[in-house]
């Protein structure tokens, strides 16, 4: 193929497209090396001059289905996020579930009198002499990022809060830790200025090991709206019954039956969850 193919990106910025890139990271949610090679030799027979790159993810995604189910529902767990919305209430249990594997008790959707006013947090959990306060920002699309002017009102609100004793898990506390997620990417201006006032700043890619993505693979926290084997309405109609993760399924899984999936396709949606492994 021609190696000065440009593609465009999400953001409608161009690059030259790298094939190790598509391979690493068809690699990463466990693709064997005859689906990688299929996969590239396909897509790249396929690619035009400025082809977007969510033409490629499709692409792949479809051929990947091919090989393995549970592969390409790892493949699809980025662009899956975007299905916990529009409004971000289901991402902001997502968020919680990430708290609840770090150990914490955790809740969302709080009302908390700051030392001047009321603020609405999205998430908040404590362990032991702990209280973390999460803000998060869903965003419907790949190219939105969260910029400098959320870190700089999401670290005035904790400025307000900070000061204010809360009850929680029985025990009275102080806030501790502070909080900044986002499904999408951070600007570099908002991870710098976040970090330098003391915010853990967590995004799709941010910070190395422990970023969103990072998270999601080393636990196996796979967004439901990532299984092949459900439409667009079952996802929708078991995250209304609180169904976030797949894992949620495997502990509930009359939740399948709650929401009209006949017995004979249940089980098809059960094989692919029980093959949903964390990506080590």
């Amino acid at each position: 193929m021609n190696h000065l193919m440009q593609i465009t990106k999400s953001d409608g910025t161009t690059q030259l497209f790298e094939e190790e890139k598509l391979v690493n990271s068809l690699r990463h949610v466990g693709a064997s090396s005859q689906a990688i090679d299929d996969v590239v030799d396909e897509v790249e027979k396929e690619m035009w001059q400025g082809m977007p790159t969510t033409d490629i993810y499709h692409r792949a995604f479809e051929l990947l289905k091919k090989h393995s189910t549970p592969v390409a529902s790892r493949y699809s767990v980025r662009r899956a996020m975007f299905e916990l919305g529009p409004d971000g209430f289901p991402f902001e249990k997502f968020v919680a579930k990430i708290f609840k594997i770090w150990g914490y008790e955790a809740v969302t959707d709080q009302t908390l009198l700051g030392t001047c006013v009321e603020h609405e947090m999205d998430v908040v959990a404590w362990k032991e002499k702990d209280l973390a306060m999460a803000e998060v920002k869903f965003h419907n699309e790949f190219g939105l990022k969260s910029d400098i002017k959320v870190a700089l009102y999401v670290k005035a609100r904790f400025d307000d809060l900070a000061e204010t004793t809360f009850e929680y898990g029985g025990i009275k506390r102080k806030l501790t830790d502070r909080y900044l997620f986002t499904n999408t990417k951070f600007t570099e201006a908002a991870i710098q200025y976040g970090t330098c006032k003391g915010l853990n700043m967590i995004s799709w890619n941010h910070p190395g090991d422990n970023s969103l993505h990072k998270i999601i693979d080393r636990n196996g926290l796979y967004p439901v709206t990532c299984l092949v084997s459900l439409n667009h309405h079952q996802k929708k109609d078991l995250i209304g019954l609180g169904i976030i993760v797949v894992s949620d399924i495997t502990t509930n899984p009359g939740s399948l039956n709650a929401v009209g999936i006949h017995p004979e396709a249940a089980k098809v949606v059960l094989a692919e969850v029980s093959n949903m492994a964390p990506v080590r």
